[in-house]
């Protein structure tokens, strides 16, 4: 994993109450203030004083842990709470809670599969590791298709018999590259050919729609999807995931689901914390407003200054590198003389030659600072001179600084 420069360094970042997107990187030469433009916390919401707040009060009145599994234990309120609030921002019926992201894909697509008749599961091609897992552990018929496109899904879905228990599988944004799905076409053919859809909306949550239901609730096509799966650990700067569906899914999946049934039940102060982010943004869009601002900024500098950014049409910012040495040489270069942190992304979480920076600005990065980042970052890859630069054009540079 070395030799292929994709050996995953870790980092030691300290994350402090009241000043991100500061962190205290504890390098080998002693603590440094660094700014972080990676963190998944994409409103900050984490270090929010209603969120800290809500999770202390639970902490003193519930203590620290969930006591075992909701079956065993018991189910706390706190999570009956949350489940509620989960299932009204989706205008879903239920709601059903998992202790990651992670688990509430692999635990929810295995168990669904496991209860259909001879199911056939069509696949994004770039859909998470969560989903290919869930995929997996269901060991049953798959197909893959193209990434957002339409028409070889219907191909796949054309050529099975119309009766087949289908599941169309997807995200509404994928977060490698920034873009988003055709989420109303997906779903037209799903009901065309009689198939069940599963909409991954962990890096949507909290950031789209009117009550930050995601991309679906944003393009009024929440009704058209069967199950929306979330998360607690990037928008809502908690931990831990859900699916919101109908009654009768979310009931047979709490029964057959593995990964729910014999998990450790998120604590009560976790849950509450959680709900304390989901509720505050229900009802206020100010922080994901500023969010869009500072990342049409951000893209728009790199544009005139002639770093290579794809061309995301979300919060994502990837700049692409091209190259696996010397994606990890920028991050580390500018981690080091610029006290910027930026996590490079190799494979295999993107193919090989696709090698990228995933920056996400937030509300909290000010102008100063998203034009250090473009200084920086284009000093640092004109240095290193990676596959995705152009020869590079000093008075564009120059005017544009």
């Amino acid at each position: 994993m070395k030799t292929e420069n994709r050996y995953r360094y870790f980092v030691e970042l300290e994350r402090k109450v009241g000043i991100h997107p500061f962190a205290i990187w504890h390098s080998e030469d002693g603590p440094r203030d660094v700014t972080v433009w990676c963190s998944n916390d994409y409103l900050g919401m984490g270090q929010t004083q209603h969120a800290i707040d809500a999770m202390a009060e639970s902490v003193k009145l519930h203590g620290t842990g969930a006591g075992g599994t909701r079956n065993i234990s018991g189910t706390s309120s706190s999570i009956v709470a949350l489940e509620k609030e989960c299932a009204g921002i989706h205008n879903k019926e239920r709601a059903l809670v998992f202790t990651s992201g992670y688990v509430a894909n692999e635990a929810s697509i295995s168990a669904i599969l496991s209860m259909m008749d001879n199911p056939l599961v069509l696949s994004d091609s770039m859909n998470h590791a969560s989903i290919i897992s869930g995929i997996r552990y269901a060991r049953t018929d798959k197909i893959i298709f193209r990434h957002n496109d339409v028409a070889h899904l219907e191909e796949l879905l054309k050529a099975q018999p119309l009766e087949r228990h289908k599941l169309i599988i997807f995200e509404s944004v994928y977060s490698m590259d920034g873009d988003t799905s055709p989420i109303k076409e997906i779903a037209d053919l799903a009901k065309k050919y009689n198939a069940m859809t599963y909409l991954d909306e962990v890096h949507a949550v909290g950031m789209y729609g009117a009550m930050g239901g995601g991309v679906a609730q944003r393009d009024g096509l929440e009704d058209k999807i069967d199950i929306i799966q979330g998360t607690f650990g990037k928008a809502y700067g908690a931990m831990g995931g859900y699916i919101a569906a109908s009654d009768m899914i979310c009931d047979a999946i709490r029964s057959y689901g593995s990964g729910f049934i014999f998990t450790t039940a998120m604590p009560p102060a976790l849950a509450d914390a959680a709900l304390a982010s989901v509720k505050h943004l229900r009802h206020s869009s100010k922080e994901r407003e500023a969010q869009q601002a500072q990342a049409t900024k951000l893209k728009k500098r790199f544009a005139e200054i002639g770093i290579p950014a794809m061309p995301s049409t979300t919060h994502i910012v990837p700049v692409m590198v091209g190259d696996a040495s010397k994606c990890s040489e920028i991050s580390w270069t500018l981690l080091e003389e610029h006290n910027l942190y930026i996590q490079p992304i190799n494979y295999p979480t993107v193919p090989r030659g696709t090698e990228r920076l995933r920056i996400t600005p937030g509300p909290l990065h000010s102008d100063e600072m998203l034009e250090t980042l473009v200084q920086a970052l284009a000093e640092v890859m004109k240095k290193v001179n990676p596959p995705s630069m152009k020869p590079a054009d000093d008075n564009a540079v120059a005017n544009a600084s």
